[in-house]
């Protein structure tokens, strides 16, 4: 009975390091193409800096009156990571597009890799530069009163970024579904990606919006990660906000994983 439990453990921690290499060789593989092309990373920080620098000055006021996020960055720059964050993620899709048509998928299907792994992989490349895209603006705002927290922000891109994972892997599952049809993949994700951010009172706070809208944001996993960011960077380990967001960073990248997978498995056979 020994032998077999020990046999048993011993496959399991083989399987896992198996996974875990599969992950880096898919994540390196995707990850030299940025590196190839530096600039469109550089080029991508326009766009949260602008956020920052126009809607910023737009809610002063909205934060301190009663939020108690103290300073205008501190409510609003999380918002602006958790914003990069959907945006790079839920489009991992639309680059499997690119190589379903020229076959290179195929060949990827071909290779003895996990299939969790080219899942897990691709999604940790594309939050890999949003990472550092996070640091680079986060530090930025120092200068313009945001109080920087190294440790809460440490485990607030942790819980964005298994977040993120299950976001890429639906991303990933969307583009296979819709390979046919390269429209519907756009039509899907940016029919689901701005109301989502909306309605995560990522920009605005919704306390003071419409009754419907607060009941939609309950049901939006993004609003608990949004929550959760917003407490981090604030300070703030001890609040109930952070649990729900590991919750709901946990239950999406598990549905999101298994919805892929699924995905998939079928288009193989």
């Amino acid at each position: 009975m020994s032998t077999i439990t020990d046999s048993a453990a011993t496959s399991a921690r083989m399987a896992r390091s198996s996974l875990l290499g599969d992950i880096k060789a898919v994540w390196t593989r995707e990850t030299l193409t940025i590196l190839r092309d530096p600039f469109s990373l550089i080029f991508s920080l326009i766009q949260p800096l602008v956020f920052l620098g126009l809607f910023a000055p737009l809610l002063a006021g909205v934060a301190d009156d009663g939020l108690g996020f103290g300073s205008t960055l501190q409510f609003f720059l999380p918002g602006v990571v958790v914003m990069i964050t959907m945006f790079g993620t839920s489009m991992t899709g639309a680059n499997l597009q690119f190589e379903i048509m020229t076959g290179a998928f195929e060949r990827i299907l071909a290779t003895p890799l996990a299939r969790q792994a080219l899942l897990i992989g691709r999604a940790l490349k594309e939050l890999t530069p949003l990472v550092v895209q996070a640091l680079i603006i986060t530090l930025v705002a120092v200068p313009f009163g945001f109080d920087l927290y190294p440790a809460h922000i440490v485990l607030g891109l942790l819980i964005l970024g298994v977040f993120g994972v299950g976001v890429g892997a639906l991303s990933y599952a969307l583009a296979i579904a819709t390979r046919k049809n390269e429209w519907a993949f756009w039509a899907v994700q940016q029919s689901l990606l701005f109301p989502l951010l909306i309605l995560s009172g990522m920009m605005l706070p919704l306390e003071t919006g419409p009754d419907w809208m607060q009941a939609l944001s309950k049901v939006n996993p993004l609003t608990y990660i949004v929550d959760a960011e917003r407490v981090l960077f604030s300070g703030t380990f001890d609040d109930s906000a952070v649990v729900y967001g590991i919750v709901a960073a946990l239950v999406t990248c598990a549905v999101g994983l298994w919805v892929g997978v699924r995905t998939v498995t079928k288009s193989i056979l």
